[in-house]
Parts: structure tokens; sequence; C-alpha cells
């Protein structure tokens, strides 16, 4: 396992943009909550501690993965935010249903990318367990909604620096 023995959810604060006037979006699936809330209170506070007020955080609960390309466009049509953040887990079950819900989840998130002017930031884990998704948001290998938020200032800096 590549994450095995690691916590990948340490960043250095003094290297990271300056966030305190952006606005990001955080679009949680409700399926999978114990893991959902996870990775949410793993971004939130990311944000948070990198100079967000928590005004300028907008949240979204949307039914379950699926459902995060549809919730993000909402925001990024109804909101001025700097970068969206799609939060959701599917595991894998006995069907190839997984496979249709990644790769759907995974095609709607690039083509927001491809389609506005602000970034759409996946973290949805796709573990083959609950286990496996309880080490990555918050347990032993750290909290991968910290990496969304983290990869969500870069990305809004990159945007603000390049594009605007």
């Amino acid at each position: 396992m590549a994450t095995a023995n690691k916590n990948l959810s340490n960043y250095d604060k003094n290297t990271m943009p300056n966030a305190s006037s952006m606005r990001f979006g955080i679009v949680v699936s409700e399926w999978n909550e114990e893991i959902t809330e996870g990775l949410f209170n793993g971004a939130y506070e990311t944000l948070l501690d990198l100079g967000v007020t928590p005004d300028n955080i907008i949240r979204e609960n949307v039914p379950g993965s699926f459902e995060l390309p549809f919730g993000a466009r909402c925001i990024l049509e109804s909101e001025a935010v700097d970068a969206v953040i799609t939060i959701g887990v599917v595991i894998q079950g006995e069907t190839r249903h997984f496979d249709f819900v990644c790769d759907g989840v995974t095609q709607g998130l690039v083509q927001l990318n491809h389609t506005y002017n602000a970034p759409t930031i996946f973290c949805v884990l796709t573990d083959m367990n609950i286990e496996q998704s309880r080490a990555r948001s918050g347990g032993e290998h750290g909290n991968k909604g910290v990496e969304a938020a983290v990869a969500a200032v870069k990305m809004a800096d990159l945007r603000r620096r390049r594009l605007r």
C-alpha cells in the first residue's frame, strides 16, 4: 500500500499562499457520513488555519458521491468562489457499481475543471473497505480533507495569479 506508515496531511503553513481573501465551496456527500464528515472537518479546519474566514466557506450536501459534480456546478454557477472541494467516498462492493460511480464522478469533476474558471478539487476516497476509508479520513494515514484544502488554496492562488 502506497500510504503505509505515512501521514500525508502535513503541510508547512509558511509556504502556503495567503488565503485570507479567498472563498471556497465544499460539497459533501451524505453517503458514508462517518467518513465524509471526517474529511469535511479536515478540509474546513485547514482552510481556517490558512486564514479563510468561516463566512467565506460555503457548504452544500448532496446524497451521494455521484451527485458531487452537480453540487459543485451549482456552487460554481451561483457563488463567486476561488475553488470548490468535493468530498465523498465510494467503497468497493460485490458488483461493478463501484466502477461506474467512480468513473462518473471522476469524469464529471474533470469536466467542471475544463468548463469553469475556478478549480474543482477531487477529495473522493475510492477504497476497498471501510477501514481504509477511516485511515484516510483522520486515521493513521492522515486526512485527505486536509490535503484537498491545501490543494484548493494552491490552485486558487494559481488561478488568481495566472487567469485574471
